[in-house]
């Protein structure tokens, strides 16, 4: 059934392929069915469509409308990600099979280069009715539980036998053999019928192995996909086509593609106007130059999917796309509160050549506002095309002569504009066009990932910011010092944190880390800081302190747990009572710049055991003694003890002598600072009694 209809739909307008799709409802996917006049290979990227799918099966079934695409142009403007796979010059329509009620698949069918004229009223009302009668006769089969199965394949057949008013087999054969020439003949799917004795001479391989074959498999060095593409662009065009190819050591052969419905005739002759072995035919060249791009392309994929900001993503395409498509100069735009504004840019020589870009109103009617609101690329050949379509573009001569605005659609949605110029007039090839919008959709999809990151990040730095200390404060005969850095991996913040709070007439000081580095971890570290604070304030002491925050965080439910030190700072009485939940010891230095670890006794991780006691310990405090209080962070590498670790710091604050506490800091701090990976977040607190 299915077969016959196709058939006879192909017949009615002409058509050189078509495909049947049956809708599956559970997963709703169009599934092809039947490929009538050529492989199925060619289509294979959609043997399953979804419903949403930018293809125009899915098109003509969500709008329950014939979907009619003119040229390669309109295939590249309509459905890039089509273009790019078959970027050859066929015409294509679309028709849903449904009744009133329902659904049942959808039809395509394409014709060969571009059609004089669309199609006709009277074509298109046969497809509709022809799709109609066989959506009845669908919808029959489903009440009466026939099912229906996908059928084979149609391929037009080759005419058995002679054909009238020409010679017999018998002598065709013997005249190809006598031809100085060769002469192929491939089916549809490029399998090689038939092939004269000079075909094997020049190609250099037996009849006997051409025979049943594809030429491109049967022929080593024709294993090329850029051969096999000139094949599927002579069947889709049903033009000839031809392309020179190098057989090994030197020699150059043409290849001449006579395509017919039936499959293709080859000519094979040695090419002329190549100088020297080794030079490079005008097809290869063209060939070669493709298939750079097809690989820039790939690398250029993998490049994106590892640009995490903005700043990446305009920088790869600086770096990537820019120099594939002789781009000289780059813009990305974007869209805020009705206005756009420039993300990023690269290559313009003054600067209002960008600065025109940023606030300007949407409702303004330039290539930048049209492109993002409209989501269709604009392309303009040269600068007299642009100033014609927009006339208040003559006003702002920026150096260039041509350009391409891309909009950068991301799940159906427009996140912004990249826009590319170029320095001379430059003619956008059907290809190049549709190359150029399926980039601009992996950039989009890109960028879409980097606002995104860009917009946490600045949320989760503004958290961080707000919950450390922007400043310690002064207090008489102390001086101090803090310095923190994120971890880098995640989103840069975390859950170490210091502080500095007075006292009644002394200080406290605390110093904590809350397990993780991510917005969680900070906004525990936010309630723990408040916590020790408004305990402080209160006039607990410091075991009293640990004990309060502990039961919070237990009454709390936090599921991280939090290391902690509390010190109680007399400078005038020369003494710190200290508490520690399972934090890495302080070390003291002594003013005659002796260094010990306080290895003080203390209770287990704070929001671990809500009965948990953590004991303090009091230490003198000489003038002129320093305090440093650290996260673990600054100790812990992987494969060394923490001892070590711990021991390796404490000679580091010898040798340093009496700096200045910011200076100090800089210089614990400078190994992890210049780190470019750093596994966790770093604070570090200086104390220095006497100050």
């Amino acid at each position: 059934m299915l077969s016959l209809a196709l058939a006879s739909m192909m017949e009615e307008v002409q058509a050189q392929s078509g495909a049947v799709y049956l809708l599956n409802a559970d997963p709703p996917v169009l599934e092809m069915a039947v490929m009538a006049g050529l492989p199925r290979t060619f289509a294979a990227p959609w043997e399953r469509v979804t419903l949403h799918a930018p293809v125009p099966v899915a098109d003509a079934v969500r709008g329950r409308r014939l979907v009619w695409v003119g040229d390669a142009q309109e295939m590249a403007r309509s459905y890039p990600r089509v273009a790019v796979v078959l970027p050859y010059p066929f015409a294509l329509a679309a028709v849903p099979v449904a009744t009133e009620s329902a659904v049942y698949g959808a039809v395509f069918l394409t014709w060969p280069g571009t059609r004089p004229h669309g199609l006709t009223d009277a074509e298109r009302e046969h497809l509709t009715a022809a799709c109609r009668r066989l959506a009845v006769r669908l919808e029959r089969a489903v009440e009466a539980s026939i099912p229906v199965h996908p059928e084979p394949d149609l391929l037009a057949a080759p005419a058995i036998g002679g054909v009238p008013g020409t010679l017999g087999a018998g002598e065709a054969v013997r005249m190809a053999a006598r031809l100085p020439y060769g002469l192929c003949s491939l089916d549809l799917y490029g399998r090689v019928g038939y092939a004269n004795p000079a075909a094997a001479d020049l190609m250099g391989v037996p009849v006997s192995r051409l025979l049943g074959t594809q030429l491109w498999t049967a022929v080593p060095w024709l294993n090329d996909p850029l051969y096999e593409d000139r094949y599927r662009a002579a069947l889709f065009s049903q033009h000839t086509t031809s392309f020179a190819a190098l057989r090994p050591p030197g020699d150059w052969l043409s290849f001449q593609l006579y395509p017919s419905r039936t499959g293709l005739s080859v000519r094979i002759n040695r090419a002329r106007g190549v100088s020297r072995p080794g030079g490079t035919a005008p097809e290869a060249a063209g060939a070669s130059a493709r298939l750079v791009t097809i690989s820039q392309v790939v690398s250029l994929t993998g490049a994106l999917s590892e640009a995490v900001g903005v700043r990446d993503v305009v920088r790869l395409i600086a770096d990537e796309i820019a120099p594939t498509v002789g781009s000289r100069a780059q813009v990305v735009l974007a869209s805020r509160a009705g206005r756009l504004h420039v993300l990023g840019h690269h290559g313009y020589p003054q600067p209002y050549a960008v600065e025109r870009f940023e606030g300007m109103p949407l409702s303004e009617r330039t290539p930048g506002t049209q492109v993002l609101q409209t989501g269709v690329p604009a392309f303009f050949e040269s600068r007299e095309e642009l100033e014609r379509l927009y006339p208040s573009r003559q006003s702002t001569r920026d150096g260039f002569a041509a350009w391409a605005f891309l909009p950068l659609i991301a799940s159906g949605r427009p996140v912004g504009t990249c826009v590319l110029a170029y320095d001379a007039p430059h003619s956008f090839s059907t290809e190049e066009r549709a190359v150029l919008t399926s980039l601009a959709g992996l950039v989009a999809q890109a960028l879409d990932r980097a606002l995104l990151y860009d917009a946490k990040n600045r949320l989760a730095h503004g958290l961080q910011e707000a919950l450390l200390p922007h400043s310690l404060p002064a207090l008489p005969g102390v001086a101090a010092a803090a310095r923190y850095l994120p971890a880098t991996r995640g989103m840069d913040i975390g859950g170490d944190f210091y502080d500095l709070v007075p006292a009644r007439g002394t200080a406290a000081a605390v110093i904590g880390d809350v397990q993780g580095h991510n917005v969680t971890a900070a906004a525990l570290m936010g309630q723990v800081r408040t916590a020790v604070r408004a305990y402080t304030a209160v006039g607990q002491e410091p075991e009293e302190v640990m004990r309060s925050t502990n039961r919070l965080l237990i009454d709390l439910g936090a599921e991280l747990l939090v290391s902690c030190l509390y010190l109680r700072l007399d400078a005038a009485g020369g003494r710190a009572v200290l508490a520690r939940a399972g934090h890495p010891p302080p070390l003291l230095r002594g003013p005659d710049g002796t260094v010990r670890v306080l290895d003080l006794p203390g209770g287990p991780l704070l929001g671990v055991d809500a009965s948990a006691a953590y004991p303090c310990t009091e230490v003198a405090l000489d003038p002129g003694a320093l305090l440093v209080l650290y996260t673990d962070g600054l100790v812990e590498s992987p494969g060394v003890d923490l001892e070590e670790s711990v021991g390796e710091l404490a000679r580091r604050v010898a040798e340093a002598g009496d700096l200045p506490l910011d200076e100090l800091a800089d210089r614990l701090m400078g190994q992890d600072a210049d780190a470019g990976e750093r596994p966790d977040d770093v604070a570090l607190l200086l104390l220095r009694t006497g100050g």
